[in-house]
């Protein structure tokens, strides 16, 4: 091949991996500056079947920002994905969170290096403490989380980290935190979708100046395939899904969406070219609960 033809092929290469990118460039700004992507891929059971390629796929149709944990053992799955698909590391933005059982200055140093080291990266974008106790009989639960923040402190200000926050944390976790806090969270991953808003927590993050991020964002079938949902879906010729991503990403609220197929993966992207009324906003937002996952920060147990 003439060197004329390779330069060509790189620069359609470049022109469509920044296409592809740009579909989910929308971004929300966390308090210390930091842009993240309004659509994440979340990456839970996503690679049980597949594996890295399912992560390739989710590069493909442009996902630019992966969440992960150290829970969901496919870190190193995630790492093997993106080194062979070659993009520069700047161009993500890679989540992953502590497990309870790591809490602790030592311990969650130590979870944040095996993290780095399977997603072969010197830093993340983003780190988050999972669960804010491992056990409802653990009486110390929030002097563990002081210990353990005063950790991500460390790494924030190491600048091993870009961003810091919490995930499943509800104003009475995130209170005990900010007693001793140097740095406030940035960020608070909570179950969230329409049928289960936990307004009070979301008004609460506000104050705080903490972004609320959604997971579970499609709430399940049984909000998926809610009636009231396909109506307003019918309307402007998109997808359920779309509509339930749209909700929160027009409420300000990121996602991380599950999706297992390319069109699907591709389908959660494309909800920008469109805006639900003020009046659709109200009535999703007044569905009474449903879709619950059943986990709730103050009820379950990771410590059997």
């Amino acid at each position: 091949m003439s060197e004329s033809r390779i330069t060509e092929t790189i620069e359609k290469t470049v022109s469509k991996a920044e296409e592809l990118g740009e579909r989910a460039q929308k971004v929300f700004r966390l308090s210390n500056g930091v842009d993240i992507p309004a659509i994440g891929y979340g990456t839970y059971l996503a690679t049980e079947k597949d594996g890295k390629q399912t992560i390739i796929d989710a590069l493909n149709v442009g996902y630019r920002y992966i969440d992960t944990a150290a829970f969901y053992k496919n870190e190193e799955q995630i790492g093997e994905a993106i080194a062979e698909y070659g993009i520069p590391r700047e161009q993500l933005f890679i989540c992953s969170k502590v497990w309870p059982t790591m809490l602790g200055r030592e311990k969650l140093k130590q979870s944040f290096e095996d993290s780095c080291n399977k997603l072969k990266t010197d830093y993340l974008d983003m780190l988050l403490i999972h669960w804010p106790k491992v056990s409802q009989n653990d009486a110390n639960w929030a002097e563990k989380l002081q210990e353990s923040w005063a950790a991500m402190e460390e790494l924030y200000d190491d600048e091993k980290v870009r961003a810091i926050g919490l995930s499943n944390f509800l104003p009475h976790h995130i209170r005990p935190v900010l007693e001793t806090a140097k740095v406030k969270p940035m960020l608070d991953q909570l179950e969230l979708h329409v049928g289960y808003m936990q307004e009070y927590a979301l008004q609460y993050l506000k104050k705080e100046k903490i972004v609320a991020q959604a997971w579970s964002p499609l709430g399940r079938a049984r909000v998926l395939g809610d009636e009231r949902v396909s109506a307003i879906a019918g309307k402007y010729g998109k997808s359920n899904a779309q509509i339930l991503l749209r909700y929160l990403t027009q409420r300000g609220i990121p996602v991380i969406p599950k999706a297992s197929t390319p069109q699907r993966m591709k389908e959660n992207l494309e909800i920008f070219d469109f805006k639900l009324t003020e009046d659709e906003i109200s009535y999703l937002s007044c569905i009474p609960e449903t879709g619950w996952s059943g986990e709730h920060p103050d009820m379950v147990e990771w410590e059997k």
